[in-house]
């Protein structure tokens, strides 16, 4: 038998409330010491912050390495390369035009006066050269200040900054934009020095009136460089970037006015200036420069021109890469040629006499300033022309005229300044034409005061070129350039006259007339098949006929008649081929007898090429505008290559053709009807064609002196009758006399040599194989042996034969 299993129980297993792992009772089971909980909430406290900064930073700097390689590169400002607009000048350096979007003049930080920097420096951040572009300090006392004045008081952006932001950034407000422009700023002070930021700052900021850069400013608000400031004008410039289209000096005087006192305090405060040079600026009277474009030489229709070649060349960087552009301009060629024009055109509209006002503006209000609104609105509209004003008449007497131009200031105008509108004057005088309250006029300041006259309606125009390689020396396209754009010098396709019979006479001399070719100047009537229009019973000039003259003195006196029997020996188809060969274009002068008195049409730039043909001996030249072309370096990046005269391949006609041309055509300028040329300047040198077109529509002239060769224009644009007597002779040529006055004296008279081939029978030029006894020549023309025109039996009225008899 198995013994029994026994489980014997050690005391320590049992549950005895006398042992050790037993309850006992009335006895606590010992605890942790609990913390105190304040204690408790700053721990968790510190671990969430410490958790927040980590993450924080962590952000931080994944947002900053994001952004850091979303910014733009500065190359923009390392290599800094501002747009700056394409100047034009002429061949005398005098800048005549300025175009681009910026207008900017950019000037070294050595070059910057202190002065203007210290104002800069007072107006916009005076520890500039302290902070590493970002001015905690400054941050700290914009915000004083604008808590202080409600958020109207200091911006804390630095110069620094303000760069970065206008050179990188848009205009958004925002946390984002504001880190980036941060970040910018801080790029920029490690990669450019103080003199270079400021540079950058003080040429590229924009400052008001399409100015860009303080030195631009300078000009636009003032007419000076930087260095002829005043204290008190460089503080104005210097107020100008926290809202320049708003408040510059232009738009907003009295706000730029605010603005230059708070740039003086500053600079008195930073000890930039002293307590007697602070209020000198404070009460110095500051003129603007309201005289705009600043140019030395007035030539805008040359620059206009200019600009558009440069533009087709070199498309948008033709305004924001700097490119000079020199002109083969003059500027005393073209001071002579602005000024005669000026006066022909004057001088002409003068004889018209007065047209009336140009408008009326109601004046009848109780309200003083409404009237004064209305004035300056009405002068506004009218705009000025040239040195004309525009002004409102206030008050009429028989001995004084009452006129403003707004602002409350008014004048009187007397004596000899109302002698052009005293017949108007009167209460009894036409509406229309009447002066009274309310009338729009046109001032202007002559020798005797301010007078009263009026606006002409009357063009005019006119080009000069040298006649040995086309240069243009002159050129002007119109009366007044702010009134129109239109180049007539260039662009006015218009009937030439009688400017067009030399080319005439000179494929004459090609078909073997002579200069002393006898021509019958009588009466004629031509099919409708020659004129390509209808019966044409063409007449000279005044009516009269004077019967068998030479080619020379038919040309000096112009004399149509003669003109058109040469068209119809020579052929119209002839002839007009001949007209291609000096630039006159064929298409636009149809083969028709009618082109002999210069029915077709060209521009006046054409008819001066042709001339200087005959003036240099027979080569055709290019005319051309621009000599050359430079970038900002300086560097030439287009160069004129032109023809000149002398090189065969320019050569269009026989040298001695231009010879025999140029002997007829000082004929016209010594005893013709070019004769006050040459009474006026007493010169032999002198050579040209007058003309007048049908109903007197256009007044010419056309010409050259050693050098220089030209056409002068006048007549209305929409063509009309300039007067029943007007001639070129009357209108234009005293343009080209005007212009020869001022430009000749210095230059020595050249005779012409004779060339080789011609000879000289009986003090007349002849070709050596077309002289009165060589076979072959035309003797005489329209000439029969009972001194009737040859041409009478093509006619079937004997009436219209009967003033052929002399």
């Amino acid at each position: 038998m198995k013994p029994s299993a026994t489980t014997t129980r050690s005391p320590s297993s049992r549950t005895s409330g006398n042992g050790a792992g037993a309850r006992q009772p009335g006895r606590r089971r010992p605890q942790a010491p609990r913390r105190h909980p304040v204690l408790r909430f700053l721990g968790w406290t510190v671990a969430l912050s410490g958790t927040l900064v980590v993450s924080g930073a962590l952000v931080g700097i994944v947002a900053y390495e994001v952004a850091s390689s979303r910014l733009p590169p500065l190359t923009s400002l390392t290599d800094y390369k501002p747009k700056l607009p394409m100047q034009v000048f002429s061949a005398d350096g005098l800048l005549i035009g300025e175009y681009g979007s910026e207008k900017r003049t950019v000037v070294s930080y050595s070059s910057f006066p202190e002065k203007m920097r210290q104002a800069i420096l007072a107006a916009e951040d005076d520890d500039f050269f302290t902070h590493h572009g970002i001015d905690l300090f400054g941050v700290a006392r914009a915000v004083l200040a604008n808590v202080k004045t409600g958020g109207r008081g200091q911006g804390a952006s630095t110069i620094t900054m303000q760069l970065a932001r206008t050179t990188f950034l848009s205009r958004e407000r925002s946390f984002v934009r504001k880190f980036y422009e941060v970040l910018l700023t801080l790029r920029i002070e490690q990669q450019l020095s103080k003199s270079q930021i400021f540079e950058i700052y003080a040429n590229q900021i924009f400052l008001g009136q399409r100015s860009y850069g303080f030195a631009t400013a300078a000009q636009t608000y003032f007419g000076k460089p930087l260095s002829e400031l005043t204290i008190g004008q460089m503080a104005m410039l210097a107020g100008l970037p926290k809202a320049p289209a708003r408040d510059n000096p232009i738009a907003n005087p009295e706000r730029a006015k605010q603005r230059q006192r708070y740039v003086l305090s500053r600079m008195r405060t930073l000890g930039f200036i002293t307590e007697p040079e602070y209020q000198a600026a404070l009460n110095e009277e500051l003129k603007l420069h309201t005289d705009r474009p600043t140019f030395p030489l007035h030539a805008q229709w040359a620059s206009e021109m200019a600009r558009a070649l440069v533009a087709d060349q070199f498309k948008e960087d033709a305004y924001t890469g700097g490119l000079k552009v020199y002109t083969t301009i003059r500027a005393r060629d073209q001071r002579a040629a602005n000024a005669a024009v000026q006066r022909a055109v004057f001088a002409y509209d003068r004889k018209q006499g007065y047209r009336g006002p140009e408008s009326m503006v109601d004046l009848k209000t109780a309200d003083e300033l409404e009237r004064e609104e209305r004035i300056e609105e009405a002068v506004a509209q009218a705009g000025d022309v040239g040195k004309l004003l525009s002004a409102v008449v206030l008050k009429v007497t028989p001995q004084a005229v009452t006129v403003s131009r707004g602002r409350g200031v008014s004048f009187d105008i007397s004596g000899q300044g109302l002698a052009f509108v005293n017949a108007w004057l009167n209460p009894k005088a036409p509406a229309n034409r009447q002066l009274r309250p309310g009338a729009v006029v046109r001032i202007t300041e002559g020798q005797h005061g301010w007078e009263i006259t009026q606006a002409p309606e009357v063009e005019a125009a006119m080009i000069t070129i040298d006649t040995n390689d086309g240069a243009i020396r002159a050129m002007v396209g119109g009366y007044d350039f702010s009134r129109s754009k239109f180049n007539r010098a260039t662009q006015s396709i218009r009937q030439p006259g009688s400017v067009l019979k030399p080319f005439i006479y000179s494929a004459a001399l090609e078909k073997g007339f002579m200069t002393s070719t006898v021509v019958n100047d009588a009466p004629i009537i031509l099919d409708p098949a020659t004129t390509g229009n209808q019966l044409w019973e063409p007449k000279n000039y005044g009516g009269g006929y004077d019967g068998p003259m030479t080619l020379r003195n038919a040309l000096a006196r112009s004399k149509n008649m003669v003109s058109i029997r040469i068209l119809q020996d020579i052929g119209v188809d002839y002839a007009q081929d001949y007209l291609g060969r000096f630039g006159i274009r064929p298409e636009r002068n149809p083969a028709y007898l009618t082109m002999a008195l210069g029915a077709g049409s060209v521009t006046p730039m054409q008819i001066a090429t042709g001339m200087a043909t005959f003036a240099n001996g027979g080569y055709r030249l290019e005319p051309y505008l621009i000599d050359r072309i430079t970038d900002t370096t300086g560097r030439e990046v287009a160069k004129a290559n032109p023809v000149q005269s002398g090189d065969e391949n320019a050569l269009i006609i026989d040298p001695r053709n231009a010879f025999l041309m140029d002997s007829m055509l000082k004929t016209v300028a010594q005893s013709g009807t070019a004769a006050r040329v040459t009474k006026e300047l007493k010169r032999k040198d002198l050579a040209g064609k007058t003309g007048t077109t049908n109903d007197s529509r256009d007044a010419w002239f056309a010409g050259y002196a050693t050098g220089v060769a030209g056409v002068a224009w006048l007549g209305y644009d929409r063509p009309r009758s300039l007067g029943e007597r007007e001639t070129g002779g009357g209108l234009a040529l005293p343009i080209w006399i005007d212009y020869l006055k001022d430009v000749l004296p210095e230059v020595p008279q050249k005779e012409r040599p004779v060339p080789h081939g011609v000879v000289q029978v009986n003090g007349e030029y002849y070709l050596d194989e077309a002289q009165p006894s060589s076979p072959g020549v035309k003797r005489a023309l329209g000439i029969a042996e009972d001194g009737l025109s040859s041409d009478v039996k093509d006619l079937k009225d004997a009436q219209q034969t009967k003033d052929q008899i002399f």
